[in-house]
C-alpha cells in the first residue's frame, strides 16, 4: 500500500516546480488565466491527496520483523485475523512469545484459537506511557472478540488495572479471574493508528476456546437466514454434498436470500439442466476460507468451486467503505450478512444471483417443444409487373386543358422629383473652430509593419505545453 507520508513530499515539489515554471510567463501577460490555471491545479492536488490511503497499517508485515511472535503470525494468517486487525483504524495488537503461543494453540481447533486471538485484540489505541497514566488506576476496553456477537455480556471485554510494583496486568472482565497476563514490553508503535505490546500470557475465560460438538447443519443455518429456496435448490440437486465435502479443507458459500430468485429478471434456475445447475451453485462457493473482512483486501480476480485453469468463472471483488460486491463480469451482488464464520468455514448472503458470464454469451439457442418462435413480417406485395410481361399502355387524357389567366399589362410608373439645390452651408464661428490633431513623434507613419505579436503567443503555447507536461508527470508518479 502506498505510503502517504514517503509521497506527499514528492507531489508537493512537483507541485512547486510546476508553479515556479509556468507562472511567470501566464502572469505577464494573462493574469486572469493564470489564476484559474492555478485554483485547477490546486484541486488536482489536493484530489491526488485524498485518494492516498491512510490506514496503511499491515499486521502481519510489522511481525515479519520479529522472530520471536513468529507463532503468533502464523495463525494471524491461518485464522484470517490479521484482515479484520488491518480493517480498523486504531487497534493494540497484544502479542504472545513463541514458547506461550504454542502453550495455547496445543491441542486446540482453529476456532477456539481464532477466538483467544480475537480476545487480544483491542480496539483502542495503548502504548507504555498510557498503561502507567490509566484513569483511577483501571479501565475496561473493547476486544475484537465483541465484535463478532459470540460473546455474552461483558466477555468480550478486557481490564486493564495498575497492580503494585509498576505492573500492568490484563483479565477478562468477567468477574473473579486473576490477573494472570502483564505487560512485558513494548514492540512497535504506529502513534494514535497502531500498538504491538508484548505480554506474559494469554488472556482468557471458561468457554472462550471451546470448539463445537457437531459440525453446523448447512441447510438449517440457510432456512433461518432467509435463504430457503437456496436450501432447497442444493438439497435436490446434489449440491449440498459438494459443498460438505469441501468443509473440512477451507469453504466459503455465498447463499442468494429468497428475493434474489424473485427478482424481475431472475432465471428459473429449475429449467436447467443438472449440468449447468451444479455448475451455477458451485460458482456460488470458494474453495478456501474467506470471511467478509477478508474480502475487503482481496485484489484481482478470485477462483471460484467452478474455475477451470483457464480463469472462467471467476468472481472479483468491489468495496465502497464497509459494503463488499461482487461482481461477475454481467451482474453485481452485494454481501449483506454473515451466517456462519467458523474456521475453515464461512457463509455470507448476497442480495442477488450470481450469474456466471462464461454461461450467458455461449448458451445454445433453446429446442425444446413448446418454445415461441419468431414471427417474420410477411412483406408487402410490390406493384411493378413481373419480368417480361408488358406494361399496360396509358389511357388517353380527355380532361379539357386549363386555362392560363391573362396578366394586366404593367402600370407605367410616374416620373421622378426634382430634388431641391442643396443649401449652402455658413462657415463656423472662430471660436468653434476644431483644432488640428496633436502630432505624435513617437507614432508609427502609415506604411509602417503592425508589430509582431507573435513572441507573446509563443510564450502562452509553451505555458499551456508546460501545464500539460505536468499533469501528466504527476499521473504517472502516482
Amino acid at each position: 500500500m502506498v505510503n502517504q507520508a514517503q509521497i506527499k513530499p514528492h507531489i508537493s515539489a512537483i507541485n512547486t516546480s510546476v508553479l515556479a515554471s509556468v507562472f511567470p510567463c501566464l502572469i505577464v501577460n494573462y493574469p486572469f488565466l493564470a489564476m484559474a490555471v492555478y485554483q485547477h491545479h490546486l484541486l488536482i492536488f489536493l484530489y491526488l491527496t485524498l485518494l492516498i490511503p491512510t490506514n496503511s497499517h499491515n499486521i502481519t508485515v510489522i511481525l515479519d520483523a520479529f522472530p520471536d511472535y513468529s507463532v503468533y503470525n502464523s495463525y494471524l494468517s491461518k485464522t484470517k485475523v490479521c484482515d479484520e486487525i488491518n480493517s480498523h483504524k486504531t487497534v493494540t495488537c497484544l502479542v504472545l512469545s513463541n514458547s506461550a503461543m504454542s502453550s495455547l494453540v496445543a491441542d486446540q481447533s482453529l476456532t477456539g484459537i481464532k477466538n483467544a486471538l480475537r480476545h487480544l485484540i483491542l480496539l483502542g489505541y495503548f502504548d507504555q506511557q498510557k498503561l502507567h497514566n490509566l484513569t483511577r488506576g483501571t479501565t475496561l476496553t473493547t476486544t475484537l472478540y465483541h465484535t463478532t456477537g459470540n460473546a455474552s455480556g461483558n466477555l468480550g471485554f478486557v481490564n486493564i488495572t495498575n497492580l503494585r510494583g509498576g505492573r500492568v496486568g490484563f483479565a477478562s472482565a468477567r468477574p473473579g479471574l486473576a490477573f494472570d497476563a502483564m505487560y512485558a514490553k513494548s514492540v512497535k508503535q504506529v502513534p494514535y493508528d497502531l500498538s504491538v505490546l508484548e505480554i506474559s500470557a494469554p488472556i482468557t475465560f471458561p468457554g472462550l476456546m471451546d470448539a463445537p460438538s457437531a459440525p453446523p447443519n448447512l441447510t438449517a443455518l440457510l432456512e433461518k437466514a432467509g435463504c430457503k429456496i437456496f436450501a432447497s435448490l442444493i438439497t435436490a440437486s446434489g449440491g449440498l454434498k459438494i459443498y460438505e465435502s469441501a468443509m473440512d479443507k477451507g469453504f466459503t458459500l455465498f447463499a442468494p436470500k429468497d428475493v434474489a430468485f424473485k427478482a424481475d429478471g431472475a432465471p428459473d434456475l429449475t429449467n436447467l439442466s443438472r449440468t449447468d445447475l451444479v455448475t451455477i451453485l458451485r460458482y456460488h462457493a470458494l474453495p478456501f476460507y474467506t470471511p467478509k473482512a477478508s474480502l475487503k483486501t482481496a485484489r484481482g480476480p478470485i477462483a471460484t468451486m467452478a474455475s477451470s485453469s483457464s480463469g472462467k468463472y471467476n468472481l472479483s471483488v468491489i468495496c465502497h467503505g464497509d459494503e463488499v460486491s461482487l461482481s461477475t463480469g454481467v451482474s453485481t451482488a452485494q454481501v449483506s450478512s454473515t451466517v456462519l464464520d467458523d474456521t475453515p468455514m464461512s457463509v455470507l448472503t448476497v442480495e442477488s444471483l450470481l450469474l456466471p458470464s462464461e454461461m450467458l454469451i455461449s448458451a445454445p439457442v433453446p429446442t425444446a417443444p413448446g418454445q415461441v418462435a419468431l414471427t417474420v413480417p410477411t412483406p408487402i406485395p410490390s406493384t411493378a409487373p413481373a419480368p417480361g410481361a408488358e406494361a399496360p399502355l396509358p389511357e388517353p387524357d380527355t380532361r379539357r386543358p386549363k386555362r392560363k389567366p391573362q396578366r394586366a399589362p404593367p402600370r407605367p410608373h410616374p416620373p421622378p422629383r426634382p430634388r431641391p439645390p442643396p443649401r449652402p452651408r455658413s462657415p463656423p464661428p472662430p471660436h468653434a473652430r476644431v483644432p488640428p490633431p496633436p502630432s505624435f513623434p513617437d507614432a508609427l507613419p502609415p506604411d509602417a509593419p503592425s508589430p509582431d505579436h507573435n513572441g507573446a503567443a509563443g510564450r502562452s503555447i509553451a505555458c499551456l505545453t508546460s501545464l500539460v507536461i505536468a499533469s501528466v508527470c504527476i499521473t504517472v508518479f502516482l
